[in-house]
């Protein structure tokens, strides 16, 4: 616990002096540790010079420390410097906060000398509103729609930050809480650092092209193989020890695990670690997108991997396979709030699916409509009627000069399925069933204009109902039942992402985004502005 009140007034310095001092020590040492306080409050006065809110937070404190505890550095503000000193666990840099610095300030401070202590406690303060101003904060080149309010992170100044630990009931618990991040970023970032630790820091040799290496190849190609892999170049064989680091360095890279170098593992290792860190320093910028604190219940919808994730608690309740957009029809980054089912939904198609089902009925007749349980409406309105096929004019639709709202009926045809579940949004994205249950056992599951379709909505139902999901067996078309509490999906797009057992998936980057984001984060000196209590 930090002591209340005025660490660094006479009182408070005298009790801790007075606490510390054993007996037969001489009346000396009281005004020594005045004049240290005197000497620190003079010397944080300088340090602070200059910038105004950390003028501003001193002078509110009466000029009373935040990291400093009976003369010297707490271990809340050790704790934290090793926390600075991981920042590139977040793919942030620690220099950018100055915690080289500030490792050198602490140990200065130990001696418990006031100038020391100041220098500490000003670089402490100032790169604790910085982090954690950018760790909350997903860099610019992230693109996340929030549709509804409150699902956006925190958004506060560095400034803000600091006045928030300065208010604190205990200053460990306000590290640990404004630390603390939502745990698919979580996973990630713990991913990241064994990556690194594994991977980053070996020879970066050079394998030459040739055929494919693998046990019992011998010769120079093994030699480099070897090297590049932290192995002894010597002997040039490739034996046990080369196939099994080679399928840790498979596993880790999202390549087929055959302990062989081919031609695709030979690319991976000869591109070095570079490329696959910034990868992954730019999916944890989209994790940063969700907020550190997405409630007790949400969705996570990866469009990347075309999965999808339910939390409860911060560990996953319940996990699908969802098929997303095409890619020239890509489901958008986006948060809502599921507010609602509908039980047994009409189908409104896209006005390009109208258009071809047009073509069809001309092609077809108008029996088409009956056998695909299509109707054609009057508008798009609430009120709309159904029209006769008579009322159409088909070739106008079916050439695009003519826009027509048709929709497919209820039932077990349905593209909708049995249920939909509801986040109102301009993009018009829901999740929702399907009858195409064969599509889920494909790999790469792009398929839809846009929404996203799930493989058990009964099962989706349950979580979102807290078990109580309604029957649309019992129900009637188009039925809108309300969720007890309203749940956060977070629609994101990990090329990236932990494995269950350990280690990292690398995926395909279906919708081209990956290029446009790692080049933003480059510009930027790693994807977020400077940040500093000025």
């Amino acid at each position: 616990m930090r002591r209340p009140g005025l660490l660094w007034s006479l009182a408070g310095v005298l009790l801790s002096t007075i606490a510390a001092t054993p007996v037969g020590a001489t009346a000396a040492e009281p005004a020594a540790t005045r004049a240290t306080a005197a000497a620190f409050e003079t010397a944080l006065r300088a340090a602070v010079s200059g910038d105004g809110d950390l003028q501003k937070f001193y002078l509110g404190r009466n000029w009373r420390p935040l990291w400093m505890d009976g003369g010297k550095p707490s271990a809340d503000a050790k704790s934290f410097a090793d926390r600075l000193k991981n920042a590139a666990d977040d793919g942030l840099s620690p220099d950018r906060y100055g915690a080289p610095a500030i490792e050198a300030a602490l140990t200065a401070a130990e001696s418990g000398d006031g100038p020391a202590m100041a220098r500490a406690e000003a670089l402490l303060s100032r790169a604790y509103g910085g982090y954690l101003a950018d760790l909350h904060r997903p860099a610019d080149g992230v693109k996340m729609a929030y549709v509804h309010d409150g699902l956006a992170p925190e958004k506060h100044a560095p400034g803000q930050w600091l006045w928030n630990a300065g208010k604190a009931d205990t200053l460990s618990k306000h590290i640990a809480s404004s630390t603390r991040m939502n745990p698919v970023y979580e996973e990630l970032r713990a991913a990241y650092a064994d990556y690194r630790d594994t991977w980053s820091d070996l020879p970066t040799t050079r394998v030459a092209p040739g055929p494919m290496l693998r046990a019992g190849a011998t010769g120079a190609r093994v030699a480099s193989l070897r090297e590049r892999l932290g192995l002894p170049a010597s002997p040039a064989t490739f034996d046990e020890s080369v196939a099994a680091k080679l399928r840790a360095f498979q596993s880790a890279h999202g390549l087929p695990v055959d302990g062989a170098a081919g031609p695709k593992t030979v690319a991976a290792l000869n591109e070095g670690p570079g490329r696959f860190e910034r990868l992954i320093r730019a999916n944890l910028e989209r994790a940063r997108a969700i907020p550190a604190d997405p409630g007790r219940r949400f969705l996570v919808v990866d469009t990347a991997g075309a999965t999808l994730r339910a939390y409860e608690d911060g560990k996953v309740a319940e996990q699908m396979h969802v098929i997303v957009g095409k890619p020239d029809m890509p489901t958008p980054a986006m948060a809502g709030r599921i507010s609602h089912a509908v039980l047994n939904p009409y189908w409104n198609l896209p006005p390009d699916l109208a258009q071809i089902r047009a073509e069809r009925v001309l092609a077809m007749g108008k029996k088409y409509l009956v056998q695909d349980r299509l109707e054609a409406m009057s508008s798009w309105e609430a009120d709309a009627r159904v029209l006769s096929p008579d009322e159409v004019d088909w070739k106008a639709v079916a050439s695009g000069k003519q826009q027509l709202r048709m929709r497919q009926t209820p039932g077990p045809h349905n593209m909708m399925g049995k249920i939909k579940f509801m986040l109102p949004n301009r993009y018009g994205i829901y999740l929702h069933d399907t009858p195409e249950k064969l599509l889920f056992a494909n790999d790469q599951r792009r398929f839809s204009s846009g929404c996203v379709r799930l493989a058990d909505a009964p099962r989706l139902a349950r979580f979102l109902f807290d078990g109580k999901a309604p029957d649309p067996d019992k129900a009637g078309a188009e039925e809108r039942v309300d969720l007890p509490k309203g749940v956060p999906v977070y629609i994101t797009y990990l090329t990236v992402e932990p494995k269950a057992g350990g280690g990292l998936a690398f995926r395909a980057d279906p919708y081209k985004r990956d290029g446009t984001l790692m080049a933003s984060l480059s510009s930027s000196g790693g994807g977020q502005t400077a940040q500093g209590l000025k």
